[in-house]
């Protein structure tokens, strides 16, 4: 679900950025810019926009890759850690021999 709404959200980033791709070299002309300067104007947001759009769905597959190979972490111990040997019965509660009175 995550991943559709991250490509939908790179698609209206698109279209909004090809809008302007429009928008702004007629809001040029409007105000009295040269045909030549709007074009190029032009041009250089579609440029903007295409590489723009190669790198944020690189990044998609890049996210969705990194999703797909992470895996659950194992929950850690946080009890005593034991030890294996002579005195591994430290603290514990034994019978018998040691205990006073008895």
């Amino acid at each position: 679900m995550a991943g559709q709404q991250s490509q939908d959200t790179t698609t209206e980033v698109v279209r909004w950025a090809a809008f302007s791709c429009v928008l702004v070299p007629v809001v040029l002309l409007g105000y009295g810019t040269s045909l030549a300067g709007a074009a190029g104007t032009a041009l250089g947001l579609a440029a903007v926009t295409a590489v723009c759009r190669v790198l944020l769905r690189r990044s998609e597959r890049v996210a969705a890759g990194a999703a797909a190979e992470k895996r659950p972490v194992p929950p850690q111990h946080r009890g005593h850690r034991q030890r294996a040997g002579a005195g591994t019965h430290r603290g514990s509660r034994h019978s018998g021999g040691n205990t006073p009175g008895g």
